[in-house]
């Protein structure tokens, strides 16, 4: 970092497909522009849904190849990211993703002494309860081996750090906790005064769920348990876009329910959403602190959540159930009870407001400029 220019950070994103990390970079480049930052997004390919809702950052994109698609992206960023460091020479490096830890890794390797300090948030538990034993010894070794790279990692949430710690094997001073900035204070706001606004006097139980059609979030299960329990009048809305769509709506049609259940892609704002539902459902095999969760506290909307991540309990203590992950019964009976259970809006509200980014933008920059220091 030089005195003639600003601190500059660079992120590293594949695309604009819509995901939980590609919000947070978007909403933390903006945020980090504001407050002085010359923060820019080195992007694979700039295709997906969220340019929509991309803001007016810098964007540093390569001319386009035959592997700048989804099945080769990380190699794709690999082989392109080096030279954009080289050509932005930012101060700090970022990644936002353990899907990326890999392409931090080549990066690292490739530019060696030039590579400028990487931080890196985990964004996904390091031990996903569903995994073997084996599976977990293997991705240790290989986290402790990735662990030498950063000069920071960061921890969405306090019960994330531990977790580094030991999976990683990094030293208690290499980690820093830096609340998920989730969404904005403005977006709290609203989620919370279009729901008190909104009558819910529909007929049956709304459940809504949100997120990427993808295998993590094992939205087969939350079908699988709605089925168990669904009422003639309830029904599902598992509200953005993946490659499972076709096979969500298969299983839909098979287990009966395919008239109670909404698929309406991908959505932008989701705020009326939370306004008319009865309770929000979390049914991933494995997170880190999801934004959903946090939007769904804003709102002060019931949850039941699958135990897929350290930080959830303390999430949802007071707003909702936790069950274990890949458990259908268990799902169907937290779902079937929820309504019942009296919620503390006002605690829901306050908690969502420490994941906000105005809460933690100064956390960021002043890591940033540690790193860069050193």
């Amino acid at each position: 970092m030089t005195q003639s220019r600003p601190l500059r950070v660079l992120s590293a994103l594949h695309s604009l497909e819509p995901g939980g990390v590609e919000r947070d970079v978007l909403r933390f480049t903006k945020g980090w522009r504001d407050a002085g930052v010359d923060a820019r997004i080195a992007l694979g390919r700039r295709e997906g849904r969220l340019e929509e809702e991309a803001p007016d950052v810098p964007y540093i994109i390569p001319k386009k190849g035959r592997l700048a698609r989804i099945e080769t992206e990380s190699l794709w960023m690999m082989l392109r990211l080096p030279a954009i460091v080289r050509q932005e020479r930012p101060d700090v490096l970022f990644f936002a993703s353990n899907g990326l830890m890999a392409v931090a890794a080549v990066t690292k390797l490739r530019l060696g002494r030039d590579c400028p300090p990487i931080v890196l948030r985990t964004s996904n538990s390091l031990r996903p309860p569903h995994w073997s034993a084996l599976h977990h010894r293997l991705h240790r070794a290989l986290l402790r081996l990735h662990g030498r790279i950063y000069a920071a990692i960061v921890a969405m949430a306090p019960p994330l750090r531990d977790e580094i710690i030991e999976e990683m094997g990094v030293s208690p001073q290499a980690v820093t906790v830096i609340n998920n900035g989730a969404l904005a204070r403005d977006t709290a706001e609203r989620l919370a005064t279009l729901r008190d606004a909104t009558p819910r006097d529909h007929a049956g139980r709304h459940f809504l769920a949100v997120g990427r059609l993808s295998p993590q979030k094992n939205f087969a299960l939350l079908l699988e348990a709605f089925a168990r329990i669904a009422r003639p009048d309830d029904r599902l809305t598992i509200v953005g876009e993946g490659p499972l769509r076709e096979a969500l709506t298969r299983q839909a049609q098979d287990l009966g329910i395919a008239g109670q259940l909404e698929l309406p892609g991908h959505c932008h704002p989701v705020d009326p959403w939370f306004a008319r539902a009865d309770a929000f459902i979390l049914s991933s095999d494995f997170e880190g602190l999801p934004a959903v969760l946090v939007e769904a506290l804003a709102a002060g909307l019931p949850i039941v959540a699958t135990d897929c991540a350290v930080t959830i309990p303390s999430m949802i203590e007071g707003a909702g159930r936790l069950v274990p992950v890949r458990d259908a019964t268990a799902l169907a009976a937290a779902m079937d009870a929820i309504g019942d259970d009296p919620v503390d809006v006002p605690a829901m509200r306050a908690r969502a407001a420490r994941f906000t980014l105005e809460a933690t933008i100064d956390q960021w920059i002043g890591l940033f400029r540690k790193v860069a220091r050193k």
